[in-house]
């Protein structure tokens, strides 16, 4: 392994969604033109913690699972991929795993995700109170966690209880319209619990969301940066991010690949910077790791299943050239 490979393991625990993706085969195909379908471990947040656990970090999930055949398949996945379970739930009989039918294609992609009584969010105070927050670098919150109760009061239980112990909070905004019962209560859910963390990650859309505002400006990412928030970094899309440090304000490219399908970017990204971030790697190149994750991801079916090691993210950046933006 090359010597900038050689990080120390780090701890996190990740909150949210986990569920069985299934996707048309072979690549290309529509779902409705589909005869066979391969199933993957899915959510935001075990791609999150399959990507960190892939970079050699360890890596548990907070979150609950139907007591079905759908649970099982994603906690023997989280078991292959190395994914820590002491503090996933099995949700009532009312509940059921989210189901996720995803086209791995980008002209004219579909992704129809099921969450009618979605398991994740029937989570219980006593899971957040039975958290060890010894040896925990970040507790990484995703947003779509705090759409519903009683997942919202117990994630925000657990980010107090993080935050007394010395832990960092991660927010990944991770917006989904139909999650929430409006897009008033996401912001002002949101902004709260922003208000909380270290690190808080977001798209333009997100953050525009997140302030009520209608049009996307990196100045939302800097205001909140403002009111006291350690780092924000403020994702693009092709136009690379702007992140807000201290005194730094940096403007970081990404990696162009000929993409297979435009999902599981966002995760990959997250997951491979708070590896190299937590390791002590500088911002800029820890960002660097986390776009070259994301080109990655893209380009593979899949998303937790297509999470990169260490090795395939520096073997990528040798051969690669990120882009270079035009100054923020």
């Amino acid at each position: 392994m090359a010597p900038e490979t050689r990080m120390p393991q780090c701890r996190f625990i990740v909150v949210g969604r986990a569920g069985m993706d299934l996707y048309p085969e072979p690549v290309g195909t529509k779902i409705a033109d589909a005869v066979d379908f391969s199933a993957m471990l899915g959510g935001s947040a075990a791609n999150i913690a399959a990507g960190l656990s892939r970079l050699g970090c360890r890596a548990s999930l907070m979150t609950a699972l139907s007591d079905d055949p759908v649970g099982r398949f994603c906690a023997n996945r989280m078991a292959a991929l190395g994914i820590g379970q002491e503090l996933v739930a099995r949700s009532g009989p009312e509940t059921r795993t989210s189901l996720a039918l995803s086209e791995t294609r980008l002209e004219d992609h579909e992704t129809l995700i099921y969450r009618n009584g979605a398991a994740d969010f029937d989570l219980s105070m006593d899971i957040a109170e039975s958290v060890d927050f010894t040896g925990v670098d970040a507790l990484v919150v995703t947003g779509t966690a705090l759409a519903r109760e009683p997942s919202r009061a117990v994630v925000m239980r657990a980010v107090d209880r993080a935050r007394q112990a010395g832990t960092d909070v991660v927010l990944d905004l991770d917006y989904r319209p139909y999650s929430w019962s409006s897009v008033e209560e996401a912001s002002a859910v949101c902004y709260s619990a922003a208000r909380k963390c270290q690190i808080v990650v977001g798209n333009d859309l997100e953050f525009a969301v997140m302030y009520g505002r209608g049009r996307p400006e990196p100045d939302l990412a800097q205001a909140l940066h403002d009111e006291g928030v350690r780092l924000c970094i403020y994702k693009m899309g092709q136009q690379g991010a702007v992140s807000f440090n201290g005194q730094e304000r940096l403007r970081t490219g990404i990696y162009p690949v000929s993409a297979l399908k435009p999902v599981g970017a966002g995760d990959a990204f997250l997951a491979s910077f708070l590896a190299a971030h937590y390791t002590g790697l500088a911002l800029k190149d820890s960002i660097a790791r986390g776009s070259a994750a994301a080109a990655i991801v893209v380009s593979r079916k899949g998303c937790a299943d297509a999470m990169p090691t260490q090795e395939d993210v520096t073997e990528f950046m040798a051969q690669q050239t990120m882009t270079n933006p035009t100054k923020g």
